[in-house]
C-alpha cells in the first residue's frame, strides 16, 4: 500500500501525527498519537524538505517534518478510514 501524499499546511491548521508515521516507529497507540497541536510557522530550509513549527497539547517537538503529519479530520493520513 503506498502512503497517501503530504498535504499542504497551512499556519492555523489543526495536525497530528499521520497513522503511517506512528505505525512506522511503532508508535500507533502511544502519546505520540494522542498529541494534537496547531501549526504556528511554516520552515522550507530547501526545496524538498519542509517543517512546521507547532503548538502542541503536550510536550512534542516543537518542529515536524510535513511529512509526518496529518490534518486532524477525517482522511486517510489522520484515522484508518477508506
Amino acid at each position: 500500500m503506498s502512503q497517501p501524499a503530504a498535504p499542504r499546511f497551512a499556519v492555523g491548521d489543526k495536525v497530528a501525527y499521520s497513522v503511517q508515521f506512528l505505525r512506522s516507529i511503532g508508535m500507533s497507540h502511544g502519546d505520540m498519537a494522542h498529541a494534537r497541536g496547531t501549526i504556528l510557522e511554516i520552515i522550507s530550509p530547501t526545496p524538498h524538505w519542509t517543517l512546521a513549527r507547532i503548538q502542541w497539547n503536550c510536550d512534542m517537538p516543537d518542529k515536524v517534518n510535513v511529512h509526518n503529519l496529518a490534518k486532524v479530520g477525517a482522511n486517510r493520513r489522520f484515522a484508518n478510514v477508506d
